[in-house]
């Protein structure tokens, strides 16, 4: 899990494929986060992404850092304790004027049954489950 951290978090921007319908929908994204041993992202609950989350939880990220690029699937389960929204945005402190933890806009949701491939032009996929 924390290589896959550190991938995303050295992308700086990675892009979160989610489904609306049938119609595949990608946005940048820059949330991660570790917190209590599971992998977070974070989002807005007035936004498009959160009602696509709750209707399929089934998502992709995918970025590139050093020529490699990563490709993650993982099911995102919204987690509503405050203490993650508070280690969250104690992360990205740049989100706090837009974001508080507890103001029921904020949501947070930690990756399960994640498969992760770290790939490049050069060398064999990586693949990392956890």
């Amino acid at each position: 899990m924390n290589e896959v951290y550190e991938f995303l978090k050295k992308c700086g921007v990675y892009y979160l494929a989610t489904t609306e319908g049938n119609q595949p929908r990608v946005r940048p994204f820059g949330t991660i986060d570790i917190y209590e041993g599971k992998l977070y992202i974070q989002t807005g609950k007035s936004k498009n992404v959160a009602n696509q989350l709750k209707a399929n939880p089934n998502i992709e990220l995918s970025g590139m850092a050093d020529n490699n690029w990563i490709r993650v699937t993982a099911k995102a389960v919204l987690d509503d304790n405050v203490a993650a929204q508070e280690h969250m945005l104690a992360s990205y402190p740049e989100l706090q004027a837009q974001y508080q933890p507890g103001d029921g806009n904020t949501e947070v949701y930690y990756l399960e049954n994640v498969t992760a491939q770290i790939c490049s032009f050069t060398e064999p996929p990586k693949t990392i489950t956890f």
